[in-house]
């Protein structure tokens, strides 16, 4: 799979979220953000999809750190770093404030 470097600066998940808002992006790409770099064969965005498709969405939350590292490409400090993100989103939603447009 081609690095996201190597993708055009359009459909780079960085790029499309600064261009377009993070409205515009899917959870892939989104957590591909978060992920930050890849590993040897695949990039932030395939190991963000292997990570949906072994934990949609609407089950991530209650996902441990563990079980999240045993994700080829999540070593600890990606695990984090989405569990965090996780909880700040989590705790957001609770307070009932609008989303930003």
């Amino acid at each position: 799979m081609p690095k996201i470097k190597d993708l055009p600066k359009h459909t780079r998940p960085r790029e499309k979220l600064s261009e377009k808002g993070a409205e515009n992006l899917n959870d892939a790409e989104l957590l591909a953000i978060l992920i930050r770099t890849g590993r040897a064969g695949k990039s932030a965005l395939d190991i963000a999809k292997e990570t949906l498709k072994k934990y949609p969405l609407s089950n991530l939350l209650p996902v441990t750190k563990d079980e999240l590292t045993g994700i080829k490409g999540l070593e600890d400090t990606k695990a984090i770093t989405i569990k965090a993100a996780l909880e700040l989103g989590g705790r957001a939603a609770q307070t009932g404030i609008p989303r930003a447009g």
